[in-house]
């Protein structure tokens, strides 16, 4: 779906900027430029980002420190 029309942004494109280290809105913005004309996105392109740190953090698998018998 387009997130940003005015600059033709989509939410695969927040996801794969996500994927690729950007964690803020400031991140998107300087990345992608979305939310950077009119405005209207941000709220929607917010939304998508944090659902992705979510999704981010609920992926990662906690480390698990294994012990060796001696």
């Amino acid at each position: 779906m387009i997130v940003c029309i005015c600059n033709n942004v989509s939410d695969k494109a927040i996801r794969k900027a996500v994927d690729d280290g950007a964690t803020s809105m400031p991140a998107l913005r300087k990345q992608l430029a979305v939310g950077t004309c009119c405005g209207k996105c941000h709220s929607c392109a917010k939304t998508v980002l944090r659902e992705c740190l979510e999704d981010q953090s609920s992926a990662a698998i906690p480390f698990q420190p294994s012990f060796a018998s001696a």
